[in-house]
């Protein structure tokens, strides 16, 4: 079967939509293009089966739709697949539409976390064939397509038409064995495309996902976890052989594991020792997602030696009760430690944070600013990035959102959930005001302590002089995303 895998031409005059591979949707002036490794993996799957594969991530080939009908028109796929998310919904309903008139026969499957919560809901209000939900669906598209090949039932986990009717052969299961998946074909899904990332100082980099997706998976913002309600992992065996390939094949210089969390405990260790006793520590650097609180002094300095580069934390919030609403299971002495013994140990600290709680008043969102530019000018982090909270729909906050008449519009206005404005009312009903933090928060940057705490350390490399020019870029990038204005 020939098949397209890929995004839709997906634009706005708001900037280029960050959509592959994130748990948080922006239109982003300075484009950040993330490799999305669930689809290229499902492209990897199919075209090892021997089906005729198309990638097209228009977004990053920069595709408009014109061309895409060209493309379309040309290499004639049976199946056109791919992922959506909550701000871009009703444009590719739209999209799913158009095609659909344009090209009748041509099966179209949707995926990702938005269609995973309200899969009937692509169904009325688009011609759609399939509604792919779970976060397996490179499995799954792969069973897909063997239940269409054969005129059978699709897999559990998949919506269909049948006449008029919605049908669904049983829920969504997490069973699969990641050390099945295949390792991706960078090659087929045009690894190039995805090599302008600001925080990341070797190139060419890749992307990996040792888990899906995070052992924690109860933080009530977050999106994934509707997908992948069960963490997994694969084997260390299996992770050691994928870098092993990167490094053989393509040069690589950096690895960033996107597991929601990475692994601990034994896992971690074995990894380290693996890295180690392959000579891989001197070959690239390796960056991971971590939390605040799981991890010691020992732990880093194991992940130093076995070329552990920078740690991406979510702070979120220094106010101790929005984390315990949050249900992130920690604490702000987490945070201040985690960030020490981590820079004790060598690493670099890169923090994500949050602002835009409804309990919270512009006072508390000011906390989380101080605690930031304490962190940043004290030289205990080293990155940082700033965003407006989102319900998004299905999550555990957007029910509350809902019972507790948070919302400042209506629940399905979902182009408005991008980053743009305050979705959220504020506790001294100053939601005008979230993005200014947003903006304040990334000035840090500019301060002259935090300045000096860069130029202090020096640049190691020619790659890592490149990366703070990229950073500067994309600073000013998210300076204008946020209203050019301070709070």
């Amino acid at each position: 079967m020939k098949i397209l895998i890929g995004y839709p031409p997906t634009e706005s005059e708001k900037g280029t939509a960050t959509l592959g591979q994130n748990r948080q949707f922006q239109w982003f002036s300075t484009p950040c293009l993330i490799f999305p490794i669930v689809p290229a993996t499902a492209a990897t799957m199919l075209k090892n089966d021997r089906h005729e594969v198309i990638w097209l991530d228009c977004i990053a080939e920069k595709v408009g739709w014109e061309k895409f009908i060209e493309i379309l028109e040309e290499k004639k796929p049976k199946l056109f697949a791919f992922e959506t998310k909550t701000p871009v919904i009703k444009q590719h309903w739209e999209t799913i539409n158009r095609l659909k008139e344009r090209f009748p026969s041509m099966k179209i499957a949707i995926m990702g976390d938005h269609v995973t919560s309200f899969p009937e809901e692509t169904f009325e209000n688009s011609k759609v064939d399939f509604v792919i939900t779970g976060g397996d669906y490179d499995f799954s598209l792969k069973e897909l397509v063997n239940s269409i090949i054969k005129n059978e039932r699709p897999p559990k986990g998949i919506y269909y038409r049948r006449g008029r009717l919605i049908r669904i052969n049983g829920k969504f299961e997490l069973n699969h064995n990641l050390d099945e998946a295949p390792f991706v074909d960078r090659d087929l899904t045009k690894w190039k495309n995805y090599q302008k990332e600001a925080s990341m100082s070797g190139y060419p980099y890749f992307y990996i996902m040792s888990g899906r997706d995070c052992w924690w998976g109860k933080c009530k913002f977050c999106s994934w976890p509707r997908m992948y309600p069960k963490f997994r992992v694969r084997s260390v065996e299996n992770v050691l052989d994928e870098i092993g390939m990167l490094i053989e094949k393509y040069g690589a210089k950096e690895i960033f594991d996107d597991s929601g969390t990475l692994m601990t405990g034994k896992w971690l260790k074995d990894l380290c020792e693996g890295l180690i006793k392959r000579g891989y520590n001197k070959k690239i650097k390796y960056s991971c997602n971590m939390r605040f609180g799981a991890l010691n002094l020992e732990d880093y300095k194991l992940m130093k030696e076995a070329g552990f580069y920078m740690l991406k934390f979510g702070l979120e919030s220094a106010n101790q009760e929005t984390l315990d609403i949050l249900d992130k299971g920690i604490k702000v002495e987490d945070i201040i430690n985690g960030c020490e013994i981590a820079k004790n140990a060598g690493l670099s600290v890169h923090l994500t944070m949050i602002v835009g709680y409804p309990w919270e008043t512009k006072e508390d969102a000011m906390k989380t600013f101080e605690l930031a530019k304490r962190l940043m000018q004290s030289g205990k982090a080293d990155i940082l990035q700033a965003t407006i909270l989102i319900p998004y729909p299905g999550t555990k906050l957007w029910k509350e959102a809902i019972e507790n008449d948070w919302l400042l519009f209506d629940s399905k206005e979902y182009e408005r959930y991008d980053q743009r404005e305050s979705v959220l009312k504020t506790a001294d009903n100053n939601p005008e005001g979230v993005a200014a933090i947003c903006h304040k928060i990334h000035t840090i940057f500019l301060t002259p302590s935090y300045v000096y705490q860069r130029a202090k350390r020096g640049l190691t490399s020619w790659d890592e002089f490149k990366m703070n020019l990229r950073g500067v870029k994309t600073l000013f990038g998210k300076l204008k995303d946020f209203g050019g204005k301070e709070g």
